[in-house]
């Protein structure tokens, strides 16, 4: 009985050794990642990933456990094991390890598109660095990452510009920005080189407009509301770019896409969006400055009647 407890007291001692050096081999990893320059939202998704497999009772140096794991979680989506799958692959590749990939088939659905009230809504209710996050992605259809990095030099009041240096491999950017958005950012003290430089990291910015948006969403009643984060607010931008000028290569400049592959889902979106009964927001303009601020703000021109000129813009 003294021997077989003394062995199973070193098997243990073996198996906390070993996932000890499956969490160090997890953090080379991560470390490896930096170094080639991913982006620390996809580091950060990579690490709860894999610590997640670990708690889940993988050997990430077996493939075969990982794949185990892997197809007896039946709660998971597609989705979400493609993610698992996509980076366990990548740390099998770092690791020099022969992974036989599970077949996995995602189905592709169009993007979700929120009202352009409900953007306002939350860009209303939110804190001013946050509301400020939200304006610039709405404007300029940046991602998360972008915008965290944004620094006041990126930013030209005097011509109210505002530039985007890229990530993911994209292009870097340059956009025109409304008198709204102009007032935000004249308002916002500088408190460091970078102009959201009170939140550590993209992440902290992601979960402070969660928070937010959890209590505006309780008080307007309006559930949609939790479905907006900044990838939902990117594909808004791009959806309404190409509804307003049916410009494809316009779009596929403003976000930035090397590969105009990526672009194509908009126009299908816009195709499903359409409606022949489309209710639409009217305003006059009787001065140059008017008519300019109703521009920026989206409306188009329709005509001139009684000395006035008349603009639109479509509800959704």
């Amino acid at each position: 009985m003294e021997v077989q407890k003394q062995a199973e007291k070193r098997a243990a001692g073996a198996t906390k050794t070993d996932k000890q050096d499956v969490k160090g081999k997890v953090v080379e990893f991560l470390w490896w990642m930096k170094k080639q320059g991913f982006s620390e939202h996809t580091i950060t998704s990579r690490s709860q990933i894999l610590n997640r497999l670990i708690k889940l009772g993988a050997n990430l140096l077996s493939p075969d456990s990982v794949s185990e794991v892997i197809a007896k979680q039946e709660r998971w989506s597609a989705g979400r094991k493609a993610n698992v799958i996509h980076a366990y692959a990548l740390f099998c590749k770092w690791l020099g390890l022969k992974w036989e990939v599970p077949r996995i088939t995602v189905p592709r659905k169009l993007p979700y598109i929120p009202l352009e009230r409900e953007l306002d809504d939350l860009i209303a209710g939110c804190s001013k660095y946050v509301a400020l996050a939200l304006q610039i992605a709405k404007e300029t259809g940046a991602r998360a990452g972008e915008i965290f990095r944004l620094k006041w030099t990126d930013v030209n009041l005097e011509t109210k510009t505002i530039n985007i240096t890229p990530e993911k491999g994209s292009n870097p950017r340059s956009f025109r920005i409304s008198d709204k958005l102009f007032k935000m950012l004249i308002n916002t003290p500088k408190e460091g080189e970078r102009i959201f430089s009170r939140y550590k990291s993209v992440n902290t910015l992601r979960r402070t407009f969660e928070k937010q948006k959890r209590k505006i969403a309780y008080k307007l009643g309006n559930p949609r509301l939790l479905q907006i984060n900044f990838i939902v607010i990117r594909h808004w931008f791009a959806t309404m770019t190409y509804y307003k000028h049916r410009d494809f290569l316009e779009v596929v400049e403003m976000l930035g896409h090397k590969n105009p592959k990526n672009t194509l889902i908009y126009t299908h979106l816009v195709k499903s969006l359409r409606n022949d009964n489309e209710e639409f927001v009217s305003r006059v303009a009787r001065t140059v400055e008017e008519a300019r601020e109703l521009i920026e703000a989206g409306f188009e021109y329709v005509c001139d009647m009684d000395g006035v000129k008349i603009f639109r813009k479509r509800k959704w």
